[in-house]
C-alpha cells in the first residue's frame, strides 16, 4: 500500500472511533450521573520498527510517521450539574464527585453516580436497572413498603419511623481504578473505601446529571467529522493518483 494511503487511512480509522465516542456522550446528555468519555490519539511508530526491523529515531525513512491510532478512552469524572426534581428517591451526593453509591450487580459491588433510584414491592431501594442498592454494611438497603415514607437526611442516613440504615458511599483510592460497565455504572479494579462523614453529604429529590457538554459535544463531533472527511479524500486523490500512474505506464 502507499504511504499516503496507510496515514490517511489510519486517520480516518481513528476519527471514526472518536466520533462513536462523542456519539455516545450525546446520546447520554440527559442520563443522570452520565461521565463523559474522551478518545485519546497516540502516534503510531512505523511498520517497520513495529516488525522490528528498524529503531525508534534512527532518522531514516523508516523512521518518518506511522500516523496515529486511538490510544485509549478515558472517562471525564467531573462533576454533573444539580437538577431539582422533587422526588423522593432521587439522590445525589453533594460532595467534590469522587464518591460513589454502591449497589450489587451479579453477586458484585458496583460505584454509580446515577441517584435515581425507586422502591419495589418489597421495599428493596434498586437502581433504575433493577440492581439494590447497598447499605454502609453491605445489605441491601430495605424499609417496610406499608410504613411512612423514608426520609433522607443530609448526612446519608434514610430513616423510616425510629429506625436508620446508612446508604454504602464510597470513594475509590483512584478514580483510574474504575472501569465503565455501562451507562453509568463502574467495576472496580481495587477495593476503594467508605467516605469519611465531610464526604457523606446527599442531597433528596435531587439528581446529578450529565458532565456532557451539548455545545462542547456538538462542536467536536463537527471537528471529527471535518477530519475524517479530509482524509477519506486524500484517500480518493491518492487512489485517483495511483490509477492514472497504472494507466500511463499500460499503455507504454
Amino acid at each position: 500500500m502507499p504511504y499516503g494511503l496507510y496515514l490517511s487511512a489510519a486517520g480516518a480509522d481513528l476519527q471514526s472511533q472518536r466520533m462513536q465516542v462523542i456519539s455516545n456522550n450525546l446520546a447520554n446528555v440527559d442520563t443522570p450521573g452520565f461521565k463523559r468519555d474522551f478518545a485519546l490519539p497516540e502516534a503510531r511508530y512505523t511498520e517497520a520498527i513495529e516488525r522490528g526491523i528498524a529503531d525508534p529515531g534512527e532518522g531514516s525513512l523508516n523512521d518518518v510517521s506511522g500516523g496515529v491510532s486511538l490510544g485509549e478512552t478515558v472517562t471525564d469524572f467531573s462533576r454533573g450539574v444539580y437538577k431539582p426534581t422533587g422526588i423522593n428517591t432521587d439522590f445525589a451526593l453533594d460532595d467534590d464527585g469522587k464518591g460513589f453509591f454502591a449497589v450489587e450487580r451479579d453477586g458484585e459491588e458496583y460505584l454509580t453516580r446515577a441517584g435515581n433510584f425507586r422502591f419495589d414491592n418489597q421495599g428493596r431501594l434498586k437502581t433504575q436497572d433493577g440492581y439494590p442498592v447497598l447499605s454502609i454494611g453491605g445489605e441491601v438497603v430495605q424499609i417496610d413498603p406499608t410504613g411512612p415514607a423514608p426520609i433522607l437526611h443530609h448526612d446519608g442516613l434514610l430513616s423510616q419511623g425510629g429506625e436508620s440504615i446508612p446508604l454504602a458511599i464510597r470513594r475509590p483510592k483512584s478514580l483510574g481504578d474504575l472501569v465503565k460497565a455501562g451507562a453509568t455504572m463502574f467495576r472496580q479494579l481495587a477495593e476503594s473505601e467508605d467516605a469519611a462523614p465531610e464526604h457523606r453529604q446527599v442531597r433528596q429529590g435531587t439528581l446529578e446529571m450529565s458532565s456532557v457538554k451539548p455545545i462542547d459535544a456538538t462542536v467536536e463531533m463537527i471537528e471529527t467529522s471535518r477530519v475524517y472527511e479530509a482524509n477519506i479524500r486524500m484517500i480518493q486523490h491518492q487512489d485517483g493518483m495511483l490509477g492514472s500512474l497504472v494507466g500511463r505506464l499500460l499503455r507504454v
